[in-house]
């Protein structure tokens, strides 16, 4: 191994020269012949939201360096803790290398966080998630927002983020202590995230809440104070205004006289001091709100300013406009070399063949520019004897130079670039410690690349400094039998996946959401694309409820018509019907059953004005307990986003109450205990639910014993008619909810 670390390559000296001049004249603060530093590359409004100032800066590589720091911050806690993040998981376990805690607290983060405001009852705890679709409902802890709320007090508060476009995702992973220290990178509170750096083939304490163990996980978080610190905040309370219609305070003063709080942790040394930070982000276009493509614009600038070296670490690589702006700076400057980071592989069909035929197309770019040969994408393997086994690389880190560092939550992706909210900060050397900052910014990529390639911390920066090749010598290293780390090459090309086959990167990886409205594309593609989208998700949905009814005990439909029936005939049973939707209520049982047994049994209009009493009855009782319970207790199980069911219900009250009475098997007694609590008036309340139920009472009356059959003896013709009658009754809505909005003005 000495003799791989020993080992010069041939350089031109002249480049390493005007690298080396280059250099000097960025340390300098005025440079006489005009070179800015790189602090200048930083654009607010372009590239980076803005540029604020941090007293101390840190990155924390790997799940266990995070966690401990983290779980080090949060006790010194004193006011506020704001949780934002793509996943969550209430059983993850705060703990560092040692694998347990050092402190009395609980280890899990809900009991944790439940301590902390036990013992300081004024902290307050807000976790923002995102709303998550249910493809990925497998691959995370079941209700997270239940799994919280029935073991957390009420100091802490879950909120459920789903203010963005159709297919987007809220990517962001950030951590906000008392606004005065901030954790932001590519980790999230949530199972299957911690690992040592040591990435250890074997860890018996590298396993998910249910004891599974998983394979080694490389990410990398960054830990801010000061005005970045504050600035990060600005943007979680911004989110939280946005879905909750609520303003967050900020952090108050300190007491005249009393030393400020210091949440920063202890034991964490800081590897940059009154360094600049910029903040760049994504956020999609949604409704009135204009795109935020930051992220994308620091990319290829970042790319475009690079000298030497431009080191990346990132879950995906598909992103053409990045591939192209690398392959047009490799041919502008000779000596310039990229080595990417990324897993060997992925997991799921989908994901696989999207982002390895993404990856393939990205290294086709670099092909066909003719530069290829200066660029490595590796995956990280860690062996134990003969054992080996690939590191799964989660990090999203870009390091150019030691002029730039990035940590951030973006992948170098499409949907990272316009379609998922993102937030990443950058480290700039520039101004008078422009040279300490730069090596901060190199000592911390050395320690990177060492992590994975097995190579020592010294032996890059002097190879680098020299002028080297870093990618020959991690080429050698690799050839190295005794080591155990090393950087391999992905294997795209023998995957047997066609990077000409595009048709399902516009549905799992695209670059903007499927909006009509979008600049970047036709308007009747992309209104085609949302409408079909649409459209196949209901039709999917009305074929899962068709096969879950006929699978579950709700399927047997003959048990309900068989106990309305056995009361039909009686001169009490219109009263009977009415007790058994106020019975139903009591139990949130779905009304739309109810209405179809009645109608079923009693036929035609009689079987109508009874269904349609039932409900109406059973409405006004729940509408009435809601109002009696108020508000305090839903926000409790709903969350804030109440606040904003409250505005839309004040607003367009019989509208939005007539919307969500269209679905069958809507959440009825939800809405109507929230319409009572957030004092929906009582007129626009009865007003909205008769209106969304009448379509579907005026359908199945006509229908009939049609849809009795349906149920009962379900054939693929019943299956395509069921679509259809789901279609007249949304139609009918519809259309009765644009004839009232045109004679009745809404405020």
């Amino acid at each position: 191994m000495h003799g791989v670390l020993d080992r010069t390559v041939a350089f031109d000296p002249a480049t390493d020269r005007t690298s080396r001049e280059t250099r000097a004249q960025r340390d300098s603060p005025a440079s006489p012949d005009g070179l800015g530093t790189a602090a200048d590359a930083l654009e607010p409004g372009r590239n980076v939201w803005k540029v604020a100032r941090a007293d101390r800066a840190a990155v924390l590589v790997d799940g266990a360096a995070y966690f401990a720091a983290l779980r080090a911050a949060l006790i010194k806690a004193e006011h506020s803790i704001h949780i934002v993040g793509w996943d969550l998981d209430s059983r993850t376990r705060l703990v560092g290398d040692s694998g347990r805690c050092e402190d009395d607290l609980p280890e899990t983060l809900a009991a944790f966080l439940t301590e902390l405001v036990k013992r300081r009852p004024t902290l307050r705890i807000r976790l923002l998630l995102w709303d998550y679709s249910l493809v990925f409902a497998l691959q995370r802890e079941l209700a997270p927002v239940y799994s919280f709320l029935w073991r957390t007090p009420e100091q802490i508060e879950i909120c459920l983020d789903d203010v963005l476009p159709v297919g987007a995702s809220h990517h962001q992973k950030m951590v906000i202590v008392d606004e005065a220290v901030a954790f932001t990178g590519g980790l999230d509170l949530t199972a299957r995230r911690w690992d040592t750096c040591e990435h250890r083939l074997d860890d018996a304490r590298r396993v998910d809440p249910s004891g599974v163990p998983y394979p080694p996980f490389h990410d990398v978080q960054a830990v801010v104070d000061g005005e970045a610190a504050a600035a990060l905040g600005e943007l979680v309370r911004t989110r939280w205004r946005r879905v909750a219609c609520e303003t967050l305070p900020r952090h108050p003063p300190a007491r005249r006289g009393a030393p400020a709080a210091d949440p920063w942790p202890d034991h964490v040394t800081p590897d940059f001091r009154d360094v600049a930070i910029g903040i760049a982000r994504t956020m999609p276009r949604h409704g009135r709100e204009q795109p935020i493509d930051e992220v994308q614009h620091l990319f290829e600038d970042m790319v475009g300013a690079a000298e030497r070296l431009v080191y990346i670490e990132n879950q995906f690589v598909t992103h053409v406009g990045t591939a192209e702006r690398l392959a047009a700076r490799l041919r502008e400057r000779p000596a310039l070399e990229a080595l990417i980071v990324c897993p060997r592989s992925y997991d799921g069909w989908v994901e696989r063949r999207v982002m390895i035929a993404g990856r393939l197309r990205f290294m086709r770019i670099l092909e066909t520019a003719g530069v290829a040969d200066r660029v490595r994408v590796l995956y990280p393997e860690s062996r134990e004897g003969e054992a080996a086994v690939p590191v799964m690389v989660h990090a999203k880190v870009t390091i150019v130079d030691d002029d730039l560092a990035r940590i951030g939550s973006a992948n170098l992706c499409n949907r990272s670039m316009g379609l998922d909210s993102e937030c990443d900060i950058v480290i700039a050397a520039g101004g008078e410690d422009g040279a300490t900052v730069r090596a901060g910014i190199a000592a911390l990529r050395n320690r990177l690349i060492a992590e994975h390639s097995g190579l020592a911390e010294a032996a890059i920066g002097e190879r680098l400094d020299a002028g080297g090749s870093l990618l020959e010598l991690i080429d050698a290293a690799a050839s190295q039998p005794a080591a155990t780390r090393r950087l391999l090459p992905v294997e795209d090309a023998a995957s047997g996946i066609d990077p000409r086959e595009a048709a399902i990167d516009a549905m799992a990886d695209p670059i903007e959401p499927f909006d009509e409205d979008s600049p970047r594309a036709s308007p009747p593609r992309h209104w085609n694309l949302a409408f079909v989208l649409k459209a196949g998700v209901a039709i999917s949905a009305v074929l899962l409820l068709t096969l879950v009814w006929q699978m579950s005990p709700l399927g047997n439909t003959e048990q309900i018509v068989q106990s309305i029936t056995a009361i039909s005939d009686r001169p009490w049973a219109p009263f009977a019907v009415v007790a058994l939707f106020l019975l139903a209520e009591c139990v949130a049982f779905p009304v739309t059953i109810l209405i179809f047994a009645t109608i079923a049994v009693f036929g035609g209009w009689q079987g109508f004005l009874l269904a349609g009493l039932g409900a109406l009855a059973s409405s006004v009782v729940t509408y009435a307990v809601g109002r009696r319970l108020g508000s305090r207790p839903l926000r409790r199980v709903i969350g804030p986003r109440i606040n904003r069911i409250r505005r839309a219900l004040a607003s367009r009250g019989i509208i939005t109450v007539a919307s969500v009475r269209l679905v069958p098997l809507a959440p009825f007694t939800f809405v109507n205990l929230v319409a009572g609590a957030v004092g929906l008036r009582f007129v626009d309340y009865i007003a909205g639910t008769a209106l969304g139920l009448l379509p579907g009472l005026l359908v199945m009356s006509a229908l009939g014993n049609q849809i009795t059959a349906l149920f009962s003896e379900p054939t693929v013709g019943g299956v395509v008619a069921l679509v259809g009658f789901v279609a007249l009754w949304v139609l009918m809505g519809v259309g009765l909810q644009l004839l009232i909005a045109r004679y009745r003005p809404l405020s």
